[in-house]
């Protein structure tokens, strides 16, 4: 993604890039001199703020690297996002290893409109705007057999033995199959995303 961001901003001097992970922001003196007028996140917080840890220095690292009226805005999951799917690869993977491992391995931070409006005014934003909304989606050609290979790997990795983890999966995508089906044919995902923009004042 940076390359092509360089390739495509190759003729504006002006223009750099820097690859850091946003729970290091404070350790960034370019990213941290409040001279930003605008940062920007897209379903990737739900990643990122998974350990509570970390958790609470981002939204103010954010703040620290915008100008005063900068803005920033976020797309994430919210809460109840993919539901159907993270409850039936838990279950499915708790009743090989165990909740505790189960729930060790869940890589997601799905929060209400009420914690992303306390975060942000705690860290120092005006909140503009926050909102959470159902968007169900179709799958690709995947189907919910892709979806749970590729965003339910980690919790997937939580069976150890490669044979058993196949079993699980099987068993995932056969109830999902029934839970996810559409009365006209194709299975639908029921995305809840939280969105919130927010003023440096």
């Amino acid at each position: 993604m940076i390359k092509a961001a360089k390739e495509l901003c190759k003729d504006v001097p002006a223009c750099t890039f820097e690859v850091l992970d946003v729970t290091a922001l404070p350790s960034s003196p370019t990213l941290q001199q409040g001279t930003f007028t605008k940062a920007f996140s897209n379903a990737a917080l739900h990643w990122i703020l998974r350990d509570p840890e970390t958790r609470s220095g981002v939204f103010p690292a954010v703040h620290a690297a915008l100008r005063p009226g900068g803005t920033f805005t976020f797309e994430m999951g919210g809460l109840g996002n993919v539901s159907e799917m993270r409850s039936s690869i838990l279950l499915a993977v708790t009743r090989r290893v165990g909740l505790d491992k189960a729930l060790a391995s869940d890589p997601w931070f799905f929060p209400d409109e009420d914690w992303a409006k306390t975060e942000m005014e705690r860290a120092g934003f005006r909140v503009d705007r926050v909102e959470r909304e159902w968007r169900p989606t179709p799958t690709d050609k995947g189907g919910v057999e892709g979806w749970v290979r590729l965003m339910g790997k980690q919790i997937l990795e939580a069976v150890e033995d490669g044979e058993e983890r196949e079993e699980c999966v099987k068993e995932v995508v056969a109830v999902l199959n029934e839970v996810c089906k559409m009365p006209n044919g194709g299975t639908m995902i029921s995305y809840v995303r939280l969105r919130c923009q927010g003023t440096k004042i």
